[in-house]
Parts: C-alpha cells; sequence; structure tokens
C-alpha cells in the first residue's frame, strides 16, 4: 500500500473497508464514527489525514465538498492486502453483528441481523417465485424481509441504479438474543446440510468460521453446492445450514428465547442436542450442547439455483424488526 508504518496501514485498511461497504460517498466524521464501532479509534481530524494519504495514492476520490469513494485500485487493495487479518473476519462479522442486535421480544421491536441481495429489477419476480418455495417449506430464519428500490437503503445499504434490494434475516439474531439474555454462544461453522425424508441427515460441506475470510453461505451459493428447491419440494435435498454450541446449563434460558423469538416470527433454529451428544454426525463438546440454525440465504440460494444471478452480502447489516414486512406480501 505504501504507507510508512503498519499501524498507518492497519488503519487505512480500516477505512477502505468501511468505503467499500458503502454505495455512498462518505465523509470523515461518518467514516470515525463506523471506526468506533470496531474498535478503531480515529478522531476526525486523523480521519481526514488518511484519506488525503489515501487520495495521492489513488484508492479514493473526492466527491462533493468531504465525500469520498473507492476507485478501483482502492478496491483491489481491500481484497488484497493483509491477506493474514481476514483470517477469521467471518467470525469477528458474527460477534459484531450479535452486538448490535438489540431487539426486544416483549415489545418486538428493535435492530435484527439481515442479508442483503441485490436483484436485478427485470428478474425480480421471477426471483420471487423461485424463492416461494423455501419459504412455505420454511428454510428461512423468518418469513419476514425487507424490500427496497434503487437510490433507497436496507441497513447501511443504498441499492444500485436498476436493482431491487431484499434484507432476508441472518440466523445471528438468535446469537444477538441470546447474547442479551445471558447466553453465550460459539458459533463454530456454516456448513451444506443434508436433508433426508424432510429431517436433517448430516453436514457434508463445512466452513469454519475461525478459519474464513468469507460467508460460508456465500462461498457456497456461488459454487452452486445447494439444492435448496429439491428440498423443500422432495425433502431430498442440500440447505444452509450454521452450527452453535452453548453452555449445557444454559438450555432453560435459551429454549425460552428459542419460544419468544418464534412467536415474533424469528428464530431458524432446526435442531437443540442433548448434553454432549453429536448433533447430524457433528461430535460436541463436553458440558455442551450443540445446535443447528437453518441458513437465513437459503431462499436467495434457490433463485440462484433457478438460474437468477444476484449480488449478495451475508451477514452484512442491522435493520429494524418493524420496518419487515411478510414475504407473502410480495
Amino acid at each position: 500500500m505504501g504507507f510508512e508504518t503498519q499501524d498507518v496501514e492497519r488503519k487505512a485498511l480500516s477505512i477502505l473497508k468501511i468505503l467499500s461497504e458503502s454505495r455512498e460517498p462518505l465523509g470523515a466524521r461518518v467514516i470515525g464514527h463506523h471506526l468506533k464501532d470496531r474498535g478503531v479509534e480515529l478522531g476526525e481530524r486523523a480521519v481526514r489525514y488518511h484519506l488525503k494519504l489515501m487520495d495521492e495514492r489513488g484508492l479514493t476520490r473526492l466527491v462533493g465538498r468531504d465525500g469520498r469513494l473507492l476507485t478501483d485500485q482502492g478496491l483491489d487493495e481491500v481484497r488484497s492486502a493483509l491477506v493474514k487479518d481476514k483470517v477469521g473476519f467471518a467470525i469477528s462479522r458474527i460477534e459484531m453483528l450479535a452486538f448490535r442486535t438489540d431487539f426486544d421480544i416483549e415489545r418486538r421491536c428493535g435492530l435484527i441481523p439481515a442479508n442483503i441481495s441485490f436483484f436485478s429489477r427485470g428478474k425480480f419476480k421471477k426471483a420471487l417465485g423461485a424463492m416461494k418455495p423455501a419459504f412455505e417449506a420454511g428454510f428461512c430464519v423468518s418469513d419476514l424481509v425487507g424490500l427496497a428500490s434503487e437510490g433507497e437503503k436496507l441497513g447501511e445499504f443504498v441499492i444500485p441504479r436498476g436493482m431491487v434490494g431484499l434484507a432476508t434475516v441472518c440466523s445471528i439474531v438468535l446469537n444477538g438474543v441470546m447474547l442479551k439474555a445471558g447466553v453465550p454462544m460459539d458459533s463454530r461453522f456454516g456448513g451444506i446440510l443434508q436433508m433426508r425424508n424432510h429431517k436433517p441427515f448430516r453436514f457434508v460441506e463445512l466452513i469454519h468460521y475461525a478459519g474464513s475470510s468469507l460467508d460460508p453461505s456465500e462461498v457456497f451459493i456461488r459454487g452452486r453446492m445447494t439444492s435448496v428447491r429439491e428440498a423443500a419440494q422432495k425433502g431430498e435435498g442440500k440447505i444452509l445450514a450454521n452450527f452453535r454450541e452453548m453452555p449445557s446449563v444454559c438450555r432453560g434460558i435459551a429454549e425460552k428465547v428459542v419460544a419468544g423469538l418464534k412467536e415474533a416470527g424469528l428464530g431458524g433454529l432446526l435442531v437443540m442436542g442433548s448434553i454432549s451428544e453429536p448433533v447430524c454426525e457433528i461430535p460436541v463438546e463436553l458440558n455442551r450442547i450443540g445446535m443447528i440454525l437453518i441458513g437465513g440465504m437459503n431462499p436467495v440460494a434457490a433463485a440462484e439455483e433457478a438460474g437468477i444471478v444476484a449480488e449478495h452480502h451475508a451477514m452484512s447489516t442491522v435493520i429494524e424488526y418493524q420496518d419487515l414486512i411478510n414475504f407473502k406480501e410480495l
């Protein structure tokens, strides 16, 4: 990147990452707030200094009085720089979104984590048809979705021109609400779960969050490794799922949380195992309970299986619960 010290390089990369996640120009003050959310303390004046350096190196460009956008060179830098720092990036995103989740089960309001997908406006109706079996079969965290047209926002994402944005509820909602209830969750991996006779059978592929820079669901969708529509219609197929563990002493609290989320139309819990017992052939640590959560991106995976390509951003933002609508309304 050409910066003098590793510390400066790290801070610059954090700024570049924030810009890469925005569809609109961001100013130094807004970038500073985002940095603080990520545990990087950098004042507005210091952010301006870093932005000036990045402008000179062609990584960013000035838009308007203070806004910045990434250049193509800057985007390449984000994708390739500090690879060692990206290891475990997936687990850090899970932890960050769980912390930002403040959904109140009793009042049924607050922020919940979401996946964002951009569909071509002309193909969105066909995509809805392809996703319908997945929602009907319950291969989703919730029937509630967010919808936005070009220029509008879903969480921190601005919908690009000619596109329709769809937000699906992410399974991290369980992590977030459990965290607020005092239940520590260990997010182990995302995988492909084989369904047999409409029941979960075994994991056939998995990617550990702690060793990945990418969200496993995005990897599996891009690799066309799912058969969600088959699983929904015939009971035989491969769906996206996630594996969690929690201390066995927390079971009672966890069951109450799951029941409360279900009443609010949220959840995604597929299986809760017994103490120290394997779940779908996955071993569980001593005095812990294994849990399988349905992947929130199964509906959009079904659309991809139907040949409808979209741009996906898994576990990428939080969205207000009360802004969501039932998929059936679409």
